[in-house]
């Protein structure tokens, strides 16, 4: 539905994890037109951010709820439904669907939202793509999110990849957006003076790169060293999150729990939590496996650290970073390195300081304002994703039966329907109600973090 003139252009981010969300919520900020009302709704499910990693986002939209993916479906059509005179705008028709979800959950919002289309004659403009680095399940993830009017690509490198995969299986490539991950920033590193705080190494900690406790405890044993060899230096080990909280990836092994096995620690080292801006804002060196955070400390010209000590290989994803100057071990970090990285690589790779990132999303702000802006009575082409039920018969149902939709996008039969429309955008909840799905939500992260790992090393046994 093309945005009214008379009316504030509504956008909607739909999330399942605090990344995602963080991705999504400053995606829809860089494409939205001025003046635009954002609301958000975090999907269902393991990773669901809490109150706590959502307030560490920073980011405020205009409501919050959280939903299933049938109850987010059942709210578009709602909304899409005939207005009744002098009905709320906030209830209004979304011009503009932001999905920041991974690959199957994208795919099967992409067919609820065709038939949506289908059904109503109209539909949101769709715009997708990925937190950070793409280091796995290259051709999977792109797939499954073929079909969105705008794919995002987060650097030159990964626009060309993705044209490649798109145009190989003898698909549409047109939706691929070069642009840049929307959350780099901040001011350039200013290195430490000895009289103003101590020259500060940052391990940006992953939930599940590496998985196994004895990788894990190799580099914390070596952080723990080098705070040691350094007792001029302040050692911070940032983690992502607290004890019962979950990412968008699976933290069976967490930091916290083999720090406390390895006390006294020392003086000069401590575990973080917060927002990884704030944190960069002291930091003099960054290292880590292969996290978003070193893309970020690159495009703030912080000396960067990716570790080799565990290889370099694709299951850790630090093989993105070859050709960076980045790549390098704890023991020569120890003997006082800092590595340089290549301006070349940089560049391509979307992080490059200096002022071309100002322009990194005007291409695709630019694609999002012609499609929202489109004549009057002028509708988007259909949805049409890669599969269907021609092109992938034996996979595409079950992926749809998962989110509770038929292979046709509609509903199955007793599908939950969504609460109320205050409920949706509301963020008040009744206390039984908080408390039960807090309580529940507890027991399955603590199956999923203790009692899973637990009946796995048994298996082995």
């Amino acid at each position: 539905m093309p945005a009214s003139n008379h009316r504030t252009p509504r956008i909607a981010v739909l999330a399942d994890s605090d990344t995602r969300w963080k991705w999504g919520a400053l995606t829809a900020g860089r494409l939205a037109p001025e003046g635009a009302a954002t609301d958000g709704y975090l999907l269902r499910g393991r990773a669901t951010p809490t109150p706590r990693q959502l307030a560490e986002v920073g980011l405020s939209p205009d409501a919050l709820a959280e939903v299933s993916l049938a109850g987010f479906l059942a709210e578009l059509r709602r909304r899409h439904a005939t207005p009744a005179p002098g009905a709320d705008p906030a209830g209004a028709p979304y011009d503009l669907v932001v999905l920041a979800l991974v690959g199957g959950a994208v795919q099967a919002a992409l067919h609820g939202l065709a038939r949506l289309g289908q059904d109503h004659g109209v539909r949101p403009v769709v715009v997708t793509g990925y937190v950070g680095v793409v280091y796995e399940k290259l051709a999977d993830g792109l797939l499954l999110r073929h079909g969105a009017d705008l794919v995002l690509a987060n650097s030159a490198v990964d626009a060309d990849r993705f044209r490649a995969v798109y145009e190989g299986v003898g698909a549409d490539s047109t939706a691929v957006t070069e642009a840049a991950l929307p959350f780099l920033g901040g001011a350039p590193h200013r290195p430490a003076e000895p009289a103003d705080r101590p020259y500060t190494v940052v391990f940006a900690a992953q939930p599940s790169v590496p998985a196994g406790r004895a990788d894990r405890a190799h580099l914390l044993d070596r952080l723990i060293g080098h705070a040691r060899a350094h007792p001029e230096r302040e050692v911070l080990l940032k983690l992502r999150s607290k004890p019962g909280e979950h990412t968008t990836h699976l933290e069976e092994i967490p930091y916290q729990r083999l720090a406390r096995d390895r006390a006294p620690l020392p003086e000069n080292f401590r575990l973080v939590h917060g927002n990884m801006g704030e944190v960069l804002d002291r930091t003099d060196l960054l290292v880590t496996v292969s996290s978003t955070a070193a893309l970020e400390s690159l495009h703030r010209s912080i000396p960067t650290a990716v570790l080799t000590d565990l290889g370099v290989r694709e299951a850790l994803g630090n093989h993105h970073f070859i050709g960076s100057g980045c790549l390098t071990s704890f023991d020569r970090l120890d003997e006082g390195h800092a590595p340089a990285a290549d301006p070349v690589w940089q560049d391509r790779n979307g992080v490059a300081p200096g002022t071309a990132y100002a322009t990194a999303f005007d291409t695709a702000r630019a694609r999002t304002a012609a499609l929202l802006t489109r004549s009057e009575g002028e509708e988007l082409p259909p949805i049409t994703p890669y599969y269907t039920r021609r092109t992938a018969p034996g996979y595409l149902p079950g992926l749809l039966a998962r989110h509770h939709l038929a292979p046709d996008g509609s509903p199955l039969p007793g599908a939950l329907d969504p609460p109320p429309a205050e409920g949706l955008r509301g963020t008040v909840r009744t206390a039984v109600n908080g408390a039960v799905r807090g309580a529940a939500r507890s027991a399955y992260r603590h199956g999923v973090q203790s009692v899973a790992p637990l009946v796995r090393r048994l298996g082995r046994l």
